[in-house]
Formats: structure tokens, C-alpha cells, sequence
């Protein structure tokens, strides 16, 4: 008799996620069909999405819950971070004794795994562990946390070994406690701190109309919809949806309340204000903890088309706050005495914002990042706008090395955020200052379409157009640019670029306004110094160009015409031929030629 050969059961490691809704009966009976109805929009808006976008899947809905799987515990982490915080966007504005919330369970161990089903010790104690988390909460098990430690973003509370029900051995157990995801279960709560709200987030309050008039109404409204809708576009940010931030308005609010009810770090509020024919608007960004004014401006335009004013001052508002909001998760970040990869990010932001004189600092907060999380997009994307920065400038020395070290981090980085724009923009740039002006050309329009606000992307299109012979446009995108950061940290190369365009195509007068105009915005610039001598010389200007030689000299004492063009980044003909009334302009100021 021939003996049959025993079924081979499938098994892998693999991080299981459960979850299910607190008080689903109770709230059942309370309503069928408002709790069905709840929970199917609560799993389509803000679960489902957050599951697939972290490499996992729902293995089984089970009415009140579902459970999950995922190749990763850093994922899985992450996954339910986001949907509880979602989630909670999603039903502050419910009445509580109908609010729904999930509790979360976290487990690494071996499972058996059936195409509809996963079974096993380590399913189980996922189970076990989201019993024990408190509403709206994660407990994760300690072979969970080994693999997340420092990698997630957020802090995690320990709370000692835990007799699990039905579970043989004891299991030691964390809890996060922040991000506004407080999941220790109750005996242990009062060792732990207040939940910390996540980091970038704000809440965008309807501005006032202090009109009069109920017809700005619709511009206040519009304004506040609209940078709402922008400000989610900054990577990593949480920012409140405009239903509930509509719940405020026509209120005196508490702003330090509205940070506890909300978990929000920043309150944004406004006013809009019409006199005559002129429009003034008024923000400030506010932290909700300690009701500090963080940073304000004005606007004060004459009135013209509305939605176009609209659009101007959405957007620059927009990257005025990402830069803000970073620089006050910096300072924050340098109190932590156990920075993870995100506070190093921030920090390493901050100093990249300061100009091209603090890379260096920038990129030790970066490589800091990475060493902690091998995967950390925002270090990845960090080190590649160092070495972006440093490569495009002209005169550096061992640009190329930078430009390639620049395309390598951004492409890597792309590989793990398809949609990371400020990636796309990074490698663009890349493309660009290595001679394939078309392929940045088409990265930058990329991550325009991901977030139309990044202006870094406009002034790069204008550089590749410079590039390829085609400086008459080059002006259009630089333009663009500083209208939505005028006060932007590089403006002043953005405006030496629109005048070496001119130079390009004989306007050398134009050329004169643009540089100099980048020299007032930046007189340690080099550059600027010696393109402004360039077209002063070119307009016989012979004294004023030998002047603005010298002091670029002075900055830069080993500058060459032939150092120039050795380390051009286009062999484009029409370019080429152009660039010579440079060097002619150079030569008539005084420039040495090599």
C-alpha cells in the first residue's frame, strides 16, 4: 500500500494587524443602519487605502473588524497609525455616544496562511493585544517592536509583560503614545504622558470676514477651503479636513482647546478685510500648545479678479507655512534627547533652508536619518537636495560627483514614493545640469502636477529652457517662481538665472535690472557679480563692469573665464554660440581668462 504523502501546509513571517470598533453591539443597537453605513465609509476612506499604500492586505472582514497582513511591522505600524488618525478626522464632529473607534493589534511571528485566512499563535496574540489597547489606540507586541524601534515616528510607551488570555506564554507589550494614538490599556494609563498631536499638523480655521460685506464671504471661505486642500499636499502632514474646521466658524474660539479637541500642533487663522478698491488679508500661524504667534504676514493687493488673487496668495501662503512649520518642528526636535529619523529630518530641513553655506550641517542631520532608517524617504530626498545644490553651481568643484550622488538618492527615493514630488523635482534638476535639459524638463512637470505650489520646479524649467538655447523663456518661469515665494531663500539665484537668459539674447540692459537685483537680494553671491560685469561690459559700461569684477574676485579669487566654461552643463549649440558675448562681456570687465 502506498502511503500518500502528508499536504505540505503553507507558512511565512508575517506581521498581522486586527482591529476592531470598540462598543460595535451597543452601538448596533443604538443604530443599524447609521453604524453600518458609518463604519462601510470609515473602511473605504480611511483603512482600505492606508492597508494597500503600505504593502498589506485585509485578509478577512469580521463585522465589528477585520484582520490584516503585512510584509512588514514597520508597514504595518504605519498603516494603522494613519488610518487611526484619519479615522479620528474623519468622527470628531460625532456625537460620542456614537462616535466609532477602532483599537489595534500588532504581532510578528509565523503563521499558517490559506488564501482567505491566516491561523496561528501569532494571529492570535494581534487579537489578544487589540483587546487590551484603549480606543482609537495600537499596542503592538515586543517582536513587533523590535523591528519598528526608531524606524515609525512615534513613541511608544512600555508596558511590561502581559498575561494574554488563551495565550500560553507572557507577552511584553508597548503602546503608542503618539501622534494622538494613546493605546495603553487602562490600569496603565497613568504612567504615561498626554499623547503628543502629529507632527505637521494643523487645522486651517474659517478666516473672518471683517468686511461687512457677505459677499467676501466666498473669497474667506475659498481662501481657507483651498489652503487646506494645498497644505495636505507637504509631505508628512496631517491637516484637519474643512468640514470639521468649518464647525468653528463665526466662533470665539480657545485656541489651546482647539488643539486638544482637534490634536493638532498648529492652529492657522485668518481675516479678510475689503476697503474701496483694495483687499487686505491677515494670517497667522499659532502653536495650540502654548498659544505662541510663530510667524505672520500680511497681504494688501488691489482688487482684480478674485480667483486669481485667490490662487496668488493660497499659494504662497502654502510654502511660506511648509517652511515655517518645519523650522518649528526643528526646534522642537533639538529638545528630544532620543531624535528618531523624523526629528533628524527636520532638523536637517531647516538648516538646507538657511542657503548653500549651511549644506554641510544639513547633510549630518540627513546621513544621521538614514543610519537610523535605511527606508526614510525624507533622508533620501534630504541628502539629494544637498548634493543638488552644491552640484549646480557652476563653479563647484567635483560637481559632477554631487549631481550623480544627487540622481542616485532621488531615484531611490522615488522607487519607494512613486508620487514624492519634491523627488521628482530633485532629479529634474539633476537631468538638467547633466546635459539632458528635455528628461528634467519632464521630472519637473511631474512634480508640478503632484503639488503645483513648488517653485523650485518653475525656476528649474526656466534653467533647462536657458540650456537649450531657448533663453527667451526662460524669464516666464522665473517670474512664476518668486510670484509664489518672493521672499524665497534662493530668489536670488532665480533672479541671476533670468539674467543670464538675457545676456544669452542680447538684452543686456534687462540682463543689468536682473542682477542686480540678485546682488541686493544676496551681495555674497559670486556668480552675480561676475554675469553683472559681463553685461555692464557688453554696455560699455567699461568702469561700473570692472567694479563688479573685482568684488566678485574678491568672493571668489579663483574665478576664470576658462574655469567657466569648462564646467558648463550644455554642449547645446545655439547656447554655445550665445554663451561667447559672455566671455566677450567677461574679457571687456577684466575677468582673467585663465
Amino acid at each position: 500500500m502506498v502511503q500518500e504523502r502528508p499536504v505540505r501546509v503553507e507558512r511565512r513571517l508575517a506581521a498581522i494587524l486586527a482591529a476592531d470598533v470598540v462598543g460595535y453591539s451597543r452601538l448596533m443597537h443604538l443604530n443599524e443602519e447609521a453604524t453600518h453605513a458609518k463604519l462601510t465609509t470609515l473602511l473605504t476612506d480611511g483603512i482600505t487605502h492606508a492597508i494597500s499604500e503600505h504593502g498589506g492586505r485585509i485578509v478577512k472582514n469580521t463585522g465589528d473588524g477585520f484582520l490584516a497582513e503585512f510584509p512588514s511591522a514597520v508597514e504595518a505600524v504605519r498603516a494603522a497609525v494613519q488610518f487611526q488618525t484619519r479615522i479620528r478626522e474623519l468622527t470628531v464632529a460625532d456625537a460620542a455616544d456614537g462616535r466609532i473607534a477602532f483599537r489595534v493589534g500588532i504581532n510578528v511571528g509565523d503563521v499558517i496562511v490559506e488564501p482567505h485566512d491566516v491561523f496561528g499563535d501569532g494571529v492570535n496574540i494581534a487579537a489578544r493585544l487589540e483587546s487590551i489597547a484603549e480606543p482609537g489606540g495600537i499596542c503592538i507586541s515586543s517582536s513587533a517592536y523590535d523591528h519598528v524601534r526608531g524606524k515609525v515616528g512615534v513613541e511608544f510607551a512600555d508596558l511590561g509583560v502581559q498575561n494574554l488570555k488563551n495565550i500560553a506564554l507572557s507577552v511584553r507589550a508597548y503602546a503608542v503614545v503618539q501622534d494622538g494614538l494613546s493605546s495603553a490599556p487602562g490600569p496603565s494609563r497613568a504612567k504615561l504622558d498626554l499623547p503628543s498631536p502629529p507632527r505637521l499638523s494643523i487645522v486651517v480655521l474659517p478666516f473672518a470676514n471683517l468686511s461687512g460685506d457677505p459677499e467676501q464671504d466666498h473669497f474667506a471661505d475659498g481662501v481657507t477651503d483651498s489652503l487646506t486642500t494645498d497644505l495636505s499636499r507637504i509631505s508628512g502632514s496631517f491637516v484637519i479636513g474643512r468640514h470639521t474646521a468649518f464647525t468653528y466658524k463665526g466662533k470665539s474660539v480657545d485656541l489651546k482647546k482647539v488643539g486638544r479637541e482637534l490634536n493638532v500642533r498648529y492652529v492657522l487663522e485668518g481675516s479678510v478685510q475689503r476697503s474701496g478698491k483694495r483687499l487686505r488679508l491677515n494670517v497667522q500661524l499659532i502653536d495650540s500648545e502654548t498659544e505662541n504667534h510663530l510667524w505672520a504676514e500680511r497681504f494688501d493687493k488691489p482688487i482684480a479678479d478674485l480667483f486669481d488673487m485667490q490662487d496668488e496668495i493660497v499659494a504662497r501662503l502654502a510654502n511660506a507655512l511648509n517652511a515655517q512649520m518645519i523650522a518649528a518642528e526643528a526646534r522642537r526636535a533639538e529638545r528630544s534627547v532620543n531624535p528618531d529619523a523624523m526629528d533628524l529630518n527636520f532638523q536637517g530641513y531647516a538648516w538646507s533652508y538657511r542657503g548653500v553655506e549651511h549644506m554641510s550641517e544639513a547633510r549630518s542631520f540627513f546621513e544621521r536619518a538614514l543610519a537610523i532608517d535605511h527606508g526614510s524617504v525624507g533622508a533620501l530626498v534630504g541628502l539629494a537636495l544637498v548634493d543638488l545644490t552644491i552640484g549646480a553651481s557652476l563653479l563647484a568643484d567635483n560637481r559632477v560627483a554631487y549631481l550623480s550622488a544627487a540622481e542616485a538618492n532621488a531615484i531611490k527615493a522615488l522607487s519607494l514614493a512613486p508620487d514624492h514630488a519634491v523627488a521628482h523635482r530633485i532629479l529634474g534638476g539633476a537631468y538638467i545640469f547633466t546635459n539632458r535639459p528635455a528628461q528634467g524638463i519632464a521630472e519637473c512637470e511631474r512634480a508640478l502636477e503632484i503639488d503645483r505650489n513648488l517653485v523650485g520646479a518653475h525656476s528649474a524649467i526656466g534653467i533647462a529652457k536657458f540650456f537649450m538655447g531657448r533663453g527667451a523663456e526662460t524669464e516666464g518661469h522665473i517670474v512664476e517662481a518668486l510670484r509664489l515665494s518672493p521672499r524665497d531663500i534662493f530668489a536670488h539665484r532665480w533672479m541671476h538665472i533670468a539674467g543670464m537668459a538675457k545676456i544669452l539674447i542680447g538684452a543686456d540692459t534687462e540682463a543689468v535690472a536682473w542682477l542686480r537685483r540678485s546682488i541686493e537680494a544676496n551681495r555674497n553671491f559670486p556668480a552675480a557679480h561676475f554675469w553683472l560685469a559681463a553685461a555692464l561690459g557688453l554696455l560699455g559700461e567699461r568702469d561700473e563692469a570692472r567694479s563688479a569684477a573685482k568684488v566678485g574676485l574678491k568672493l571668489d579669487p579663483g574665478f576664470t573665464i576658462s574655469r567657466l566654461l569648462v564646467s558648463e552643463a550644455s554642449n547645446n549649440p545655439t547656447y554655445l554660440a550665445e554663451r561667447e558675448r559672455v566671455c566677450e562681456g567677461m574679457r571687456l570687465a577684466g575677468v582673467p581668462e585663465g
